[in-house]
């Protein structure tokens, strides 16, 4: 009996990394709470599960200087989509639209990206369209 729960305890341990990990659009993203942003690049993260756009967001009533986390799709689906590691650079600007994080946090799950510069759309890979 204290072997099957050893080895139940190092179970959960190996597997507890990807239970956490993996979550649903509406459990942190609210629909309800769309935003539409115009921002400059600051970082981006090509990983799973999720590839990440850092934008800097300017408030233009306080001019204060918000870092946007923009959840996109994983890495995997953005490259069958036409996405290369530098489709989006440092610098750039994009129109990003989305739901915002339901927990108040400066997070998005962009649900369409626009380069600014060319007005060229991008695929987001959003889980939005799911939830519907």
């Amino acid at each position: 009996m204290r072997a099957h729960i050893v080895v139940l305890v190092g179970i959960l341990a190996l597997t507890r990394g990807q239970l956490v990990a993996h979550h649903s659009f509406a459990a942190e993203f609210d629909v309800n709470q769309p935003f539409t942003f115009t921002g400059t690049v600051t970082k981006v993260e090509w990983t799973n599960p999720h590839a990440f756009v850092y934008i800097d967001v300017v408030d233009q009533q306080t001019k204060t200087t918000t870092n946007w986390a923009i959840e996109l799709g994983s890495p995997n689906v953005l490259a069958r989509n036409g996405w290369r590691r530098t489709t989006v650079k440092i610098g750039d600007v994009v129109v990003v639209q989305g739901s915002q994080a339901r927990n108040g946090m400066p997070l998005g799950n962009a649900r369409s990206i626009v380069l600014a510069s060319t007005g060229q759309p991008l695929f987001a890979g959003s889980s939005q369209g799911s939830v519907r």
